[in-house]
């Protein structure tokens, strides 16, 4: 018999409080989305940090958001080598088969994994963390290039950065940009603050 578990049945507490408060006010939504299938409005790959919630951020209801979460909210390269490569998967699944229009890249606030790249990676997290930040060597060394003073920030503005270029090195998605069938974007989450900043043509991030 499982031990008892104040934190898991705390979640199963809020499933109930779903079922009895959301689902009746959901359940025609969650019905015409089951017949229907899903037609998001966007793509959002967004970091795994349990602070950042990309469907409160950007007030979507269930169908709206397709989400990708990894640690620091990285796009890697194309590599279609066989191995296994989840963010590329979900990538080509939401640009190729749900067609959707736009991909939002959203970084956020004081995130732990451009914290690990900049200042060293714990040793309870090298055998995968650590290669998979390895992606961001290049925002590294642009943010502590930069003269701002605060390379954290600048490190992470620089991996939503790195990741837009990332993104274009898919062939597939590279046609879409050109075609005008698909848009990128960059944004940046305080979750300090709750001031969600885009990125502009300028290569600046500003307050929406």
């Amino acid at each position: 018999m499982a031990q008892q578990d104040s934190g898991f049945e705390a979640l199963v507490a809020g499933y109930h409080q779903f079922r009895e408060d959301v689902w009746p006010e959901r359940r025609k939504l969650f019905e015409e989305l089951a017949q229907n299938g899903q037609k998001p409005r966007a793509l959002v790959i967004s970091c795994s940090d349990s602070r950042v919630d990309p469907a409160m951020v950007f007030g979507a209801a269930p169908g709206e958001l397709f989400i990708i979460r990894n640690v620091a909210n990285l796009v890697p390269p194309y590599e279609p080598d066989g191995q296994y490569h989840g963010t590329s998967a979900a990538l080509e699944f939401a640009v190729r088969v749900l067609e959707i229009p736009r991909v939002i890249i959203l970084g956020h606030a004081m995130c732990g994994g451009v914290h690990a790249l900049l200042n060293g990676f714990p040793s309870t997290a090298k055998d995968f963390v650590a290669p998979w930040m390895q992606i961001a060597n290049t925002a590294r060394a642009r943010a502590l290039a930069c003269d701002r003073g605060d390379a954290q920030t600048a490190c992470e503005e620089e991996t939503v950065k790195l990741s837009l270029r990332n993104l274009v090195t898919f062939p597939w998605v590279a046609e879409r940009v050109a075609e005008g069938r698909l848009s990128l974007h960059g944004g940046s989450f305080d979750i300090r603050t709750g001031v969600l900043s885009m990125l502009g043509d300028d290569g600046n991030f500003r307050p929406a």
